[in-house]
């Protein structure tokens, strides 16, 4: 019990500092190492231990606000209210806060979260972003990478956003691969709306949904591109699949650079104005990705599928092996194959379920 509760006592003081708004997350980490990764000092800090952090951190800008900032936070408040809103914190202490994350200059001390790391390998941890106006050219070759590391234990990474991000997200639970939002406002905001369902999926198995921003902060303009750097810097690599030059996903791309992680970008059309961005990385180093397997070099993984192929007999086989060779309608598939419409019909759904095939058009049957 005793354990417990000094355990929750740390977690105000790392609630206490996401409450401070409009303080340097650099500022934050240098200051919580100078006091040996030690929340409670770096909460209570004085006037005078300032001044000795700035002797020993003559390159870093004390915030002339900090300490009347610190002062206004209530630390039993701010972690009280976010634990009753159902809330997790992840902590610098937690063994579920990512590794890579700490090696960045500019690490969150803590993040609240919804969901579960249950499954997560943040050893296998994979950035990708894109465009918000993405084409569909683009979300159907994304699609068509992520399907093939289905049921693999690869974590998508990116940031609820529209586009390109919410391809992301969707197609990871398509394919059985766990996933993690990191949003650009507090839990208590989903947004966009549009993504509604999503983060109700990932909440309820599929991840988790990470903010460093406390629960009451609205999505804002200024808190998208500080949100990129926790997208980047908890992964191994990032995956640009669309991105104008002057863009989101380019200063995601800058960042991954930044934070030494390898930079992938999946070409697009060459007349698309959002695979400007994406020409102008390759030209200077990035990585050409059409394949998983392409990330899978890139990154030096080794990856082994979590379950056992699915075995087909009877109709089942009869009509991928048809349907491989080229796409046919419900009726073309009907006639070729000599079976009754019924029988076809749940045979097709069944398959639908399994992810075995998918419709184009709303007419042709493809193997998926």
């Amino acid at each position: 019990m005793q354990q417990r509760l000094i355990s929750q006592d740390k977690n105000k003081y790392y609630a206490a500092a996401i409450a401070l708004l409009g303080v340097s997350n650099y500022f934050k980490a240098k200051l919580f190492e100078f006091f040996d990764y030690d929340i409670q000092s770096f909460w209570e800090c004085k006037k005078a231990q300032l001044q000795e952090f700035s002797l020993d951190n003559p390159d870093v800008s004390i915030p002339k606000s900090f300490l009347s900032k610190k002062e206004k936070i209530n630390p039993d408040f701010e972690y009280e209210s976010a634990i009753k809103k159902g809330y997790n914190i992840l902590t610098f202490e937690d063994e579920n806060y990512p590794k890579l994350l700490k090696q960045i200059p500019d690490y969150p001390l803590a993040m609240y979260y919804k969901g579960s790391f249950e499954g997560i390998n943040l050893n296998r941890t994979l950035a990708i972003v894109g465009s918000r106006k993405a084409s569909e050219n683009a979300k159907e070759s994304l699609a068509k990478i992520i399907s093939q590391m289905q049921n693999t234990d690869v974590t998508i990474v990116s940031g609820l956003a529209y586009g390109i991000d919410a391809t992301a997200h969707a197609c990871a639970i398509k394919n059985n691969l766990k996933t993690i939002g990191v949003i650009g406002s507090g839990l208590d905001f989903e947004y966009p709306s549009s993504n509604k369902n999503l983060y109700k999926q990932i909440e309820e198995g599929s991840g988790v949904i990470l903010s460093e921003f406390a629960p009451s902060i609205a999505p804002m303009a200024q808190n998208f591109p500080q949100r990129n750097r926790i997208v980047t810097g908890m992964s191994y690599g990032t995956l640009v699949a669309e991105a104008a030059l002057k863009s989101g996903a380019m200063i995601s791309a800058n960042l991954t650079l930044e934070q030494a992680r390898e930079l992938m970008c999946m070409p697009g059309l060459i007349s698309n104005p959002n695979c400007e961005g994406i020409y102008y990385l390759i030209k200077n180093g990035a990585s050409i990705v059409t394949c998983a397997n392409d990330i899978y070099d890139c990154l030096n993984w080794t990856l082994e599928q979590n379950d056992k192929k699915i075995k087909l007999e009877g109709v089942e086989k009869n009509v991928f092996d048809t349907i491989q060779i080229e796409p046919l309608s419900f009726d073309a598939l009907c006639s070729k194959l000599n079976i009754q419409s019924g029988e076809l019909m749940v045979c097709l759904t069944g398959m639908e379920l399994k992810g075995l095939i998918k419709q184009i058009n709303a007419k042709y049957y493809v193997s998926n």
